[in-house]
């Protein structure tokens, strides 16, 4: 694409060279340039991408984006080569802007729905998913997960990904024929401009509570809070969890269509709660009244989820989805690692789950209690190299929720297992809670399986959909759910 068209929506200053040019693509990584290629740099918290702007150039890049002034000697090497450069005040924001129109802006070709929130965006994404695709259209999603699109799995490193591949994504979206669009948007996304370039035909607010606070990360939870917000200044609607606390705050500067989800006083209202328990499955019933009417049956344990249901059915009524369409959708939705129930063929229940730190455990604990299981049995461990704070508090919070705690191992890392679980047992140790220590984790989930009775709730704690194990800086393959069929079968 010509530059001057990759360049129409962006503010700039011509530092030299020419934009009638063609260029073969874009990067923000030096080390990613191709021939004829344009090279963004990025002032990180890590890495400054203006010192790679001269490597840059060495493999081909014929134009260079710069968010700082850079050394005359650089100015004169990209005019001995003929590189174009350009100087802009935020070259975040700028590169999502040139990735829209360098692939020919795909989110307009779709029907996109953004989701945001401290907990449930996971879940609100794959019911919305399911709901949509029984409807008969194709879905692309991106979130914590993974991108999904028409089948094929693309991993992400970012809950909210860089916005070049994003709009990468969003063009093989509409190159498979995807008429929608979710993807869970993530308070740094919004703040680092990863979703710059895109308007949201609907935003979506599940929750929010104090996270992602410290450094590198939001100064406070009022930054954090604000970041949130600005989802629904760049949407057309935006489907709100009325009994947040915060729901007045995340609404305050919202110019969106504001529709509403909750226990009273909402656009769709849930009463008469049940749990829902079927030999080894776990469910949660409601009737919904409002934008959608009727007895809705989430196949999904907990209470949370009919917070989660009540979203994703708002979505759904507002995309005109038909009603048996979005009931089937939320009764059969299956969500890999957040709170996924295992088959196992027997009177016992096997819950898969990503919580992995002590507020995360302590939630899903009490709503697993609400089952009032014979046991509930917590196999669990705390990652290595990350702070002791968590494993103290995962561990206490096992201790008082769980009747039995199986300590293993998560991801060590680099760290000795046996020091994680000294700490994992400080926890633990203030409460009265019985725990069996098995490291390997398979051998844990095989011990639990096999010493299981009737009545009782299984739940694995911490790997959530992860299909590895980190050890010494390596990562060998493990499923938590595969470790659960086996033992099964054996």
């Amino acid at each position: 694409m010509v530059l001057k068209k990759i360049l129409e929506k962006v503010e700039y200053s011509l530092i030299c060279g020419s934009v009638d040019i063609d260029i073969a693509d874009i990067a923000y990584d030096s080390r990613k340039v191709v021939e004829s290629g344009m090279f963004v740099a990025l002032y990180g918290s890590v890495v400054d991408g203006h010192k790679y702007i001269e490597s840059a150039i060495d493999k081909g890049a014929v134009a260079v984006v710069a968010e700082r002034d850079v050394e005359s000697t650089l100015i004169e090497k990209c005019k001995k080569s003929g590189v174009t450069l350009i100087r802009v005040e935020d070259g975040r924001y700028t590169l999502g802007v040139m990735s829209a129109a360098y692939f020919d802006y795909p989110a307009q070709k779709l029907i996109t729905i953004g989701i945001t929130g401290t907990k449930g965006k996971s879940s609100v994404e794959h019911m919305i998913k399911d709901i949509i695709e029984k409807s008969g259209e194709k879905c692309g999603i991106i979130g914590t997960i993974g991108a999904f699109i028409d089948g094929e799995s693309i991993p992400t490193e970012n809950t909210t990904p860089e916005s070049y591949e994003l709009h990468k994504m969003f063009a093989h979206m509409v190159e498979k024929g995807c008429k929608y669009m979710i993807m869970e948007v993530s308070s740094q996304g919004i703040k680092m401009n990863r979703v710059a370039g895109i308007f949201y035909d609907y935003g979506v607010f599940t929750n929010i509570s104090p996270d992602h606070i410290g450094p590198n990360e939001h100064a406070d939870f009022d930054e954090y809070l604000m970041y949130k917000s600005k989802l629904f200044e760049n949407c057309k609607v935006g489907i709100f969890n009325k009994d947040d606390e915060h729901f007045d705050e995340i609404t305050k500067n919202a110019t969106c269509e504001i529709v509403t989800f909750g226990k009273s006083d909402a656009d769709m209202i849930a009463t008469e709660i049940e749990h829902v328990q079927e030999q080894d499955s776990l469910a949660m019933k409601f009737k919904a009244s409002g934008i959608l009417q009727g007895e809705i049956v989430v196949g999904l344990p907990g209470y949370f989820n009919v917070y989660n249901a009540m979203c994703a059915a708002c979505v759904g009524a507002k995309l005109g989805i038909d009603k048996d369409v979005i009931l089937h959708g939320l009764e059969h939705v299956k969500i890999a690692g957040r709170v996924e129930s295992i088959p196992t063929g027997g009177n016992f229940a096997v819950i898969v789950d990503y919580a992995h730190n002590g507020i995360s455990t302590e939630s899903v604990l009490k709503t697993l209690r609400g089952y009032n299981p014979r046991r509930l049995v917590a196999i669990f461990g705390c990652g290595g190299n990350r702070s002791k704070l968590r494993r103290y508090e995962m561990g206490e919070a096992v201790g008082r929720y769980a009747d039995l705690a199986v300590i293993t191992s998560d991801n060590p890392r680099t760290e000795d297992v046996n020091n994680i679980v000294e700490d994992i047992l400080v926890g633990i140790g203030k409460t009265d809670g019985k725990y069996e220590i098995i490291i390997d984790r398979t051998e844990a989930v095989k011990y639990a399986i096999d010493n299981a009775e009737d009545g009782d709730i299984i739940i694995l704690l911490g790997k959530g959909h992860e299909d590895y194990q980190e050890i010494n800086g390596v990562k060998y393959h493990y499923s938590d759910r595969e470790a659960v069929l086996s033992a099964l079968e054996n």
